[in-house]
């Protein structure tokens, strides 16, 4: 047998490499070192190959271009002689240096910081809450934001472990869009035992967090000719704006100390209205009694559809529990639940109940939009929740908050005697209004400018109303509150 051609490359396949996107029929015969040496050298130049970056292992780089192992040897070796390379022992060949040239890339700008005051305009565009994200500050109030030092690391790493061990090939496929069935159970039996909804796993739809669920029914609602969702008057910033962007009008109605004043919905002649009843955002409001009442019969009788954002419902300290709409309005109520302030934002996981009528339009949006969340987050989650640590994570953390709640309150009568406080009983966030002759904006960038972030209530205001701030206190120790709100007192003092 003949084997004079034994380990040679096979030159009938053509050879190149990802690294570089190389492609070694471009090189001279007889100069492929000095080639491959001056390729590397201008991605050196252009920062495609920044510095502390890995080059791939010479015997690597070799197979895939087709040559012999010393041709990548020597290329590498007058880049070390450069001084534009170092070998690392077992971690490699690392780049610790790049050549001066005038056909370098400039490197693009390092992202400037919002100044406080272009943050707090009088009209937040689209981008405000990235804005605010962007604005640094020692202590952050933003309404909304949990203490992420919080999440259960351990607890969650067990529940990991236990679904990659049980996991079979076919769970790492596509799956259903409308979510796993092993999460769609678990919220079902969350939702039973903490809110009183009965739900079928069937009719639960898995989402990225309510946000999601608010731009997918407002997709539903403008295919079905509903051109308006009624929003409570103050009500969320953020979620106006996710209705506005599906083409829906938000017209105003007004929410006082009993919650939404279901006349003025009657009067704006929406079809569908987004509330927050458990909680409302920002006011802390609850929808009881009579008004309750009112709005089952308007719903009833009219058709009416309510979006229930059942937004920091198991986050409450001195109020007793209060029923989701969902548990004796199935039919006319999308119910938005998720585990951004139980957990963690980042996990982008929340859940949405649609009525019957809508279930299917539903479920197509998601399908149509993203093929449904990424699987693994949701068995991890489903495991989480049926092994009781979400409950038990959901105890600490009325405790913890508890305590921080009750430093800003107190801070807040120490520093800022004139405040009135809402929505205190529950939640992450309370609101505060005072009297002032300047706006609320103004107040928030000179906070920003003192290092601490708020959200001026106007924000969340459709009609002009007292001015006041949204703060949230569960990101902030006591110890930070009680300095935060300090400056709060001073900034207004200075103001006034």
């Amino acid at each position: 047998m003949n084997r004079s051609n034994e380990g040679a490359p096979d030159r009938s396949i053509a050879s190149g490499a990802d690294f570089l996107h190389l492609a070694i029929d471009e090189a001279p015969g007889g100069g492929k070192s000095d080639w491959l040496a001056q390729q590397i050298r201008l991605a050196l130049a252009d920062r495609r190959l920044p510095v502390g970056c890995r080059l791939p292992a010479t015997r690597v780089l070799a197979g895939e271009l087709g040559v012999s192992r010393g041709v990548v040897t020597e290329a590498y070796q007058r880049l070390v002689e450069d001084g534009y390379l170092a070998g690392q022992g077992r971690n490699g060949t690392i780049v610790v240096g790049a050549p001066a040239t005038t056909t370098a890339l400039t490197p693009p700008p390092l992202a400037r910081r919002p100044s406080p005051r272009s943050v707090f305009t009088a009209e937040p565009a689209a981008d405000v809450f990235d804005a605010m994200r962007a604005a640094r500050a020692r202590i952050d109030f933003s309404p909304g934001l949990p203490d992420l030092t919080a999440f259960p690391r351990a607890a969650w790493l067990r529940a990991e472990r236990r679904v990659l061990d049980r996991l079979a090939a076919s769970d790492l496929g596509y799956g259903d869009p409308r979510g796993t069935p092993a999460l769609r159970v678990a919220v079902a039996n969350w939702v039973a035992r903490n809110r009183g909804i009965r739900a079928d796993p069937g009719d639960i739809l898995i989402v990225a967090g309510t946000a999601q669920t608010l731009t997918l029914v407002g997709q539903v609602l403008r295919s079905d000719d509903i051109s308006a969702v009624a929003m409570e008057d103050p009500g969320s910033l953020g979620a106006r704006q996710h209705l506005r962007n599906c083409q829906l009008d938000t017209p105003p109605v007004t929410v006082d100390s009993e919650g939404v004043r279901v006349d003025e919905l009657r009067a704006t002649d929406a079809a569908a209205v987004l509330l927050t009843p458990a909680h409302q955002f920002p006011t802390g409001v609850v929808l009881r009694g009579t008004r309750r009442s009112e709005l089952i019969r308007w719903a009833s009788e009219s058709g009416g559809l309510i979006i229930e954002d059942d937004y920091d419902a198991e986050h409450r300290y001195d109020r007793t529990p209060v029923p989701a709409l969902r548990s004796v309005l199935a039919n006319n109520v999308f119910y938005a639940g998720s585990v951004s302030k139980l957990l963690a934002p980042a996990l982008r996981i929340g859940w949405v109940l649609a009525p019957p009528k809508y279930r299917d339009a539903l479920v197509d949006a998601k399908r149509f939009t993203d093929l449904g969340n990424a699987a693994l987050p949701q068995l991890v989650l489903a495991q989480f929740m049926e092994s009781g640590a979400l409950e038990r994570q959901l105890r600490h953390l009325r405790r913890h908050h508890r305590r921080r709640r009750d430093a800003m309150v107190k801070a807040i009568a120490a520093h800022l005697p004139g405040a009135i406080v809402h929505g205190a009983a529950a939640g992450l966030h309370l609101t505060i209004t005072f009297e002032a002759g300047f706006a609320d904006t103004d107040v928030a960038a000179a906070a920003l400018a003192r290092d601490v972030k708020v959200h001026p209530l106007s924000w969340h205001c459709q009609r002009p109303r007292r001015p006041g701030l949204v703060l949230g206190y569960a990101a902030s120790s006591p110890t930070d509150i009680s300095e935060g709100v300090a400056t709060l007192g001073e900034v207004l003092r200075r103001m006034s």
